[in-house]
């Protein structure tokens, strides 16, 4: 069950893969040559664990935290994957509801994009610059409104160069 998770993924603070090996490399590379634009695709993604998507009709919260221990300003995204099954069935975005907890505490819809029996977030409107030592934080519902929904809940971080 995806109840309650929370993903805190830190530049510094992982030390183990190819997204961490590009991380770093990214990271020296920029301190190196500062850049003054933020390009508009990500370089790269950190991604965490999938869960299995739960079709009980109820909502499930989940935290994605990134924190910028980098020496630098760094553009990010949260992004929320919702895969169906390599074989289908390929699920709709009506077939989710995804929102977003608010500084208010009311839940604001995210919208969703399809591609290849994947649902995603927006990564223009997710979009954040963090200084150094900032950390930013989504609380998220996913409620699946289609009850015959299979596939996987995966939270991650796009990462701007």
């Amino acid at each position: 069950m995806l109840a309650s998770v929370a993903v805190v993924v830190a530049a510094s603070g992982l030390t183990t893969g190819p997204a961490m090996a590009a991380t770093r490399q990214a990271a020296q590379e920029t301190a190196a040559s500062p850049q003054t634009r933020t390009p508009t695709a990500p370089g790269h993604y950190l991604d965490e664990p999938a869960g299995a998507l739960q079709a009980d009709g109820e909502q499930h919260e989940f935290t994605v935290t990134y924190r910028n221990d980098t020496a630098r300003d760094r553009t990010v995204a949260p992004q929320l994957l919702v895969v169906s099954p390599d074989g289908g069935p390929y699920l709709a975005p009506s077939d989710i509801l995804l929102e977003r907890l608010a500084a208010g505490g009311s839940w604001e819809p995210v919208q969703v994009g399809s591609g290849t029996g994947t649902l995603f977030t927006d990564l223009p409107g997710a979009r954040r610059t963090l200084h150094p030592g900032e950390r930013l934080t989504e609380v998220y519902g996913l409620t699946v409104l289609d009850p015959s929904a299979e596939g996987t809940v995966q939270p991650r971080v796009a990462l701007y160069d």
